[in-house]
């Protein structure tokens, strides 16, 4: 079943056209890998719990390994590559497929700036690896998509803007909240497995 989910998944990236983000010559470039493996007889996919640092506005959230893009880096998969091996400690290589991309969303833009786009590619694993974090992760987590697909698994949190309390969907996984621009990722990937029309992008100021 697993093995067949993933061909699915295969198949539905390879024909499906991801979203650009507006205004994107201006952003700030960022990207990040959402790893795919079959662990156990279950698929699953890697996720990260960032560190708790002052002023980082993603501090404790649960994401994807990612980042900036730099000068050095060609592209977008550049980026994707060169930050997980330096999160997690894993070298992506020509054994490890992208099998395609998710749509760019708009993360939180800074004062005087016109924000950041994130590019989400999709890489399937089929090796085994032992994970080195950093300092900027607290801990790596494979997440079943079982789980994810599960609509009785979606829950709703309050997330504090500005003074407002928002009601958001949430995953709460093994007491991890996953929410916001992953949640996102997940959904535009979950609809994919569906073959449902994908669901609106909201909390674009996140």
């Amino acid at each position: 079943m697993s093995v067949s989910l993933l061909q699915l998944i295969e198949n539905r990236l390879g024909d499906h056209k991801p979203g650009k983000a507006r205004l994107r010559r201006l952003k700030t470039r960022s990207a990040v890998a959402m790893i795919l493996q079959v662990r156990d007889g279950e698929l699953q996919i890697l996720m990260i719990k960032r560190a708790e640092r002052m002023g980082d506005p993603w501090s404790g959230h649960m994401a994807f390994p990612g980042g900036r893009m730099d000068k050095s880096d060609a592209n977008g998969y550049a980026v994707a590559v060169r930050e997980t091996a330096e999160e997690v400690g894993l070298s992506l290589g020509p054994e490890d497929e992208c099998i395609g991309r998710l749509s760019e969303l708009n993360a939180k833009p800074q004062r005087g700036s016109f924000g950041m786009a994130v590019s989400p590619f999709v890489f399937r694993l089929d090796r085994e690896v032992i994970f080195t974090p950093n300092y900027e992760v607290a801990e790596v987590v494979w997440v079943p998509l079982e789980f994810l697909t599960d609509e009785d698994n979606r829950e709703e949190m309050i997330w504090e803007y500005k003074g407002e309390k928002i009601p958001v969907p949430c995953y709460m996984y093994e007491g991890r909240c996953i929410w916001g621009l992953s949640l996102m990722m997940l959904d535009e990937l979950l609809d994919l497995v569906a073959g449902r029309k994908p669901r609106p992008l909201r909390w674009r100021r996140r």
